[in-house]
């Protein structure tokens, strides 16, 4: 029984550490319901494996805490990664047309995708469409979720959507221009909204956020 459950557990610690950033083992025990020794055993092993990295926080009493977060190795865990053909691809056409080309063709692939996602996500209101773009986000293999904004300031619809991992992290480290054009490709999606990034995995923030305002 001990033997099937490690995967799972080990896997949902790696989820939550990717969703929240960092925390203690206290803190994972009492987010999976299982015991703190049985928790620090897990962390052990995804140690052990390279997968999470911890710091330790000194408290205002007692011995200092740790606190877990992801490495970048366990990041790659989650997705696995699909894109290591498409970097390589990129480097090529880089190499063959310059650089200024491939940015152009990688704008024209962001065109077409918001125009395959406007058609799946259709004309419904713009919760109705946040709703539905996560959906088509999740199903690329992001860890995406939404909510609505409350303001007594703003009547104006606003959510914040917020990916917790990024399927084409290793892209736009070589090519980062892709960041850019993925504002575009949601506001062209979801139309008759701006969208603003509030958060961002490639400045060393653990999530990418979207502010989406109707226009």
């Amino acid at each position: 029984m001990t033997t099937t459950q490690q995967p799972s557990t080990k896997q949902d610690i790696l989820k939550h550490l990717l969703k929240q950033g960092q925390a203690s083992a206290q803190e994972l025990a009492d987010h999976l319901e299982i015991s703190p020794q049985a928790i620090r055993r897990h962390l052990k092993d995804l140690e052990d494996d390279g997968l999470i990295e911890h710091q330790a926080i000194q408290a205002r009493m007692g011995r200092p805490q740790h606190v877990y977060h992801l490495s970048q190795q366990g990041r790659d865990r989650l997705p696995v990664r699909y894109d290591e053909f498409a970097i390589s691809l990129l480097d090529t056409l880089a190499e063959t047309v310059g650089r200024d080309q491939v940015s152009s063709i990688l704008r024209k692939q962001w065109e077409r995708k918001a125009v395959e996602y406007r058609e799946q996500i259709g004309s419904g209101s713009l919760q109705e469409r946040v709703a539905s773009l996560v959906e088509l986000r999740k199903a690329e293999g992001y860890m995406a979720e939404w909510y609505p904004v409350e303001s007594s300031h703003n009547s104006t619809p606003q959510f914040i959507v917020t990916e917790y991992n990024c399927a084409i992290s290793h892209i736009a480290e070589s090519f980062p221009s892709v960041c850019g054009h993925e504002l575009e490709l949601f506001e062209a999606a979801l139309q008759n909204c701006t969208v603003e990034r509030t958060h961002w995995l490639a400045n060393g923030e653990h999530r990418c956020g979207y502010l989406i305002k109707a226009i």
